[in-house]
């Protein structure tokens, strides 16, 4: 790191007052993570995308060899569904607890250890004969592979400018959304013909490479964190000037680790008490996500040999419906972002939330239509390209309806959003472990028709979700204190 020393940009930007300068980016400053090439920053991007892809391959890449898994422990199916639903529990956990060491280290060092930690514990898997074992190295597997997905969007706001995220986050999303069914998919033809543990030790290898890219595209790209940068610039002037009182800002000083953790662990239930945009996010995530992992399982019920007959990797291919739908998404998303830039301009570039919820209102209309269709269509005796296409619209409203819940919390709450979203993603993957166990248990008593049908049912009630947040979010966000102090903020305020 250069010393800021002498540079027109740390002149310009020391504080009046010379007890105590500041030191903070300018204008042009090149530094700052967001004045990096359009090259630059869009290469930081795709070298974690496929990390977050394979975060969520963890869990749904287990689910083809799980017949094998229950095989070889003697355990039943229901009890083999722990393997997916225990990784995914973990998931719940590492975000609050792990995400603040980026406060004090950087985005960089979380990413590379945390990650390495997860391939770690997913060799150990490779290795283990017993239950517990397995089930205990899953846990863990989840929680530090899950800092790597909470930190993708901390990266994305420290590279652009707030109302620029939009594609960036629109990628980002999809790796998210089509984790589960692009891992099943791949991991079919890697599962057809060989055991689990084959399964888990290639599943490492494809893991290992992505982070050997992921490590020397963050120490070749630079660190991105604003309040690290501005630390180690200040520290860097401290000591070639002898200038003591030179400091970071106020809001990016570092806080205490009683105060950071405390803040981290518990400000996300205060936000799930008591916010209603976050309630919402929380409810729509949790079913969303708790349906994709579901389908893991239900899709070998419906067509596996006990449905329409379709081996292991016919299986997988039947998720192409759900990874086609998703990635329709990310095409209508550009008309969404177009939207509601038109909307940020003709607002003279403040914030208007409510534009990010557009397509989310017929997403919200399609998706229990999509699960109504799917369950009088997926039996035998319709063609099975059916029910595929009716879960392709089930995959476009899950990655639109995910997309609005993100972008949306992030626009109402701004700096407070790390915590909003910290609580909607806790909800999210423990309804992404409870669905599956409860879900397969569901299908079999109920059959697949009558279970599809509760399901519909369960998004009926989500319909006016986007359509409250049209109409009403402007009120809600006012009526809340922690939307309230930051709606006139600009984006260089936030973390």
């Amino acid at each position: 790191m250069s010393s800021p020393r002498g540079s027109a940009e740390h002149d310009a930007l020391l504080d009046s007052d010379p007890r105590h300068h500041v030191v903070a980016f300018g204008t042009e400053d090149a530094e700052d993570p967001r004045n990096w090439s359009t090259t630059r920053k869009w290469l930081m991007v795709a070298a974690i995308m496929p990390i977050d892809l394979s975060v969520s391959w963890g869990a749904s890449g287990f689910s083809p060899a799980a017949a094998d898994f229950a095989s070889d422990m003697g355990v039943s199916h229901q009890v083999a569904t722990l393997g997916l639903s225990m990784y995914v529990l973990g998931l719940a956990f590492g975000p609050m607890s792990l995400a603040p060491l980026s406060e004090y280290f950087g985005r960089r060092p979380v990413y590379v250890y945390s990650y390495g930690i997860f391939l770690l514990l997913l060799l150990g898997t490779t290795f283990v004969e017993s239950l517990a074992a397995f089930l205990v190295l899953r846990v863990f597997s989840g929680y530090f592979a899950s800092v790597t997905i909470s930190n993708f969007g901390g990266t994305i706001a420290d590279l652009f400018h707030h109302h620029d995220t939009g594609s960036a986050m629109s990628w980002f999303l999809w790796a998210a959304t089509g984790g589960s069914p692009t891992g099943f998919v791949l991991f079919s033809f890697i599962a057809h013909g060989r055991s689990w543990h084959g399964v888990f030790r290639i599943m490492f290898f494809i893991c290992s490479s992505f982070w050997m890219v992921l490590t020397v595209a963050l120490y070749v790209l630079g660190e991105t964190r604003h309040s690290v940068v501005l630390h180690r610039r200040a520290k860097a002037a401290r000591e070639s000037t002898s200038d003591r009182g030179l400091d970071v800002p106020d809001e990016m000083k570092r806080r205490g680790p009683k105060q950071l953790f405390g803040t981290a662990l518990t400000r996300p239930f205060r936000f799930l008490a008591s916010e209603a945009i976050v309630q919402f996010g929380a409810l729509y995530n949790g079913y969303l996500y708790g349906l994709s992992f579901l389908f893991n399982g239900v899709f070998h019920l419906i067509f596996g040999p006990t449905g329409y007959g379709f081996d292991t990797i016919g299986v997988g291919l039947s998720f192409m419906g759900i990874v086609a739908g998703i990635t329709l998404g990310l095409l209508t998303n550009v008309y969404q972002e177009r939207y509601y830039q038109r909307q940020v301009a003709l607002s003279t570039h403040e914030d208007v939330p409510e534009a990010r919820v557009y397509l989310a209102k017929l997403a919200a209309l399609i998706l229990p239509i999509s699960l109504l269709v799917f369950a009088f269509t997926a039996n035998p005796y319709t063609h099975a390209m059916v029910p595929i296409l009716a879960s392709a619209f089930w995959g476009w409203s899950f990655y639109t309806l995910i997309l609005m819940t993100l972008t949306y919390t992030e626009d109402a709450y701004k700096t407070y959003s790390a915590s909003a979203l910290a609580g909607i993603g806790f909800v999210r993957n423990v309804a992404g472990a409870g669905f599956p166990l409860l879900g397969r248990k569901l299908f079999i008593s109920q059959g697949s028709k009558t279970a599809c049908l509760i399901l519909a049912a369960m998004s009926l009630v989500m319909v006016p979700i986007p359509f409250v947040l049209a109409t009403h979010g402007k009120a809600l966000r006012k009526r809340s204190p922690w939307a309230a102090a930051h709606e006139d903020d600009s984006d260089e305020d936030e973390e």
